[in-house]
């Protein structure tokens, strides 16, 4: 089926606050993007929802949710949480060579570079802050188109 033949369509996964979730949400998304004939992308899209499942479940104390939309041949994924902290994306490599040594933040950094990696993959990623009967959270996303 060509690209231009497919139709918009969306899924939402709600997750429970388990680091098993990343794997679930992998598993269930490469046979979702399968049967809409977009397995070109299954690779990267992986990559970048496992990152946005993990920072949603390690970095929060609730439930979280992956999003994936198809509409005008973008994919979108995306990850809420109850946290409506923004993200923090790790420091560039250019950041960290500024800072010196010894400035705490190198190569041994546990944390941050998912979004470095979500940065790098993505065509375009981003995040809102949400807010619903008084709760606040936020949904941070990334697009990937079809080359």
């Amino acid at each position: 089926m060509p690209h231009n033949a497919i139709e918009p369509w969306e899924y939402t996964l709600s997750i429970p606050n388990d680091p098993r979730a990343v794997t679930v949400c992998r598993r269930t998304l490469r046979p979702i993007l399968t049967v809409h004939g977009l397995i070109g992308l299954t690779d990267v899209a992986e990559l970048l929802a496992a990152e946005l499942v993990s920072n949603a479940v390690c970095h929060t104390k609730g439930p979280a949710a992956l999003r994936l939309r198809w509409r005008d041949e973008i994919l979108r994924i995306g990850a809420w949480d109850g946290d409506p902290e923004p993200p923090r994306p790790a420091p560039s490599v250019s950041d960290l060579a500024g800072a010196g040594a010894g400035a705490g933040a190198g190569a041994e950094t546990e944390s941050g570079r998912g979004l470095a990696l979500v940065q790098a993959c993505a065509d375009v990623w981003g995040w809102h802050p949400l807010s619903k009967d008084g709760g606040r959270s936020k949904y941070v996303w990334c697009d990937l188109g079809v080359a």
